[in-house]
């Protein structure tokens, strides 16, 4: 068994796409409508053929009191892997995305925590060099 897909809740599913592409540098992977909505997943350049990032609408009634929750207790709803925190954090300064923890060590791993702008709280994160 392996994980394929894991989603995200987000207030627009364009807005979405054009955050975790054109900000975060994933790439689409699929599009296809779904009624309303869209089956719309993004992946790592890195690893194109690996976990799915499916940028799911905030439909759901439970969902929107779920995601205010988080964001103001300050929880990030997902956390990727980045080979320099502090590298990222400046690109995506330059990019215009908004950061509500600037880079911190915490033991062994340095962490950043940005907002995706759909409602979401998302850390990125890198293991320290062992030192």
């Amino acid at each position: 068994m392996r994980i394929t897909t894991a989603s995200i809740f987000v207030d627009d599913q364009q807005k979405a796409l054009d955050f975790y592409t054109t900000k975060l540098g994933f790439q689409l992977k699929t599009d296809v409508p779904a009624g309303p909505f869209r089956w719309l997943t993004v992946v790592s350049p890195e690893v194109p053929d690996g976990v799915e990032l499916l940028l799911e609408p905030s439909e759901h009634p439970a969902v929107r009191p779920f995601k205010e929750a988080l964001v103001a207790d300050g929880i990030p709803f997902n956390s990727f892997a980045v080979q320099d925190v502090q590298a990222e954090y400046e690109r995506l300064i330059g990019l215009g995305v908004r950061f509500v923890q600037e880079p911190a060590q915490m033991g062994p791993v340095t962490t950043a925590v940005l907002d995706d702008t759909c409602g979401n709280l998302i850390q990125i994160a890198a293991m320290n060099e062992p030192g």
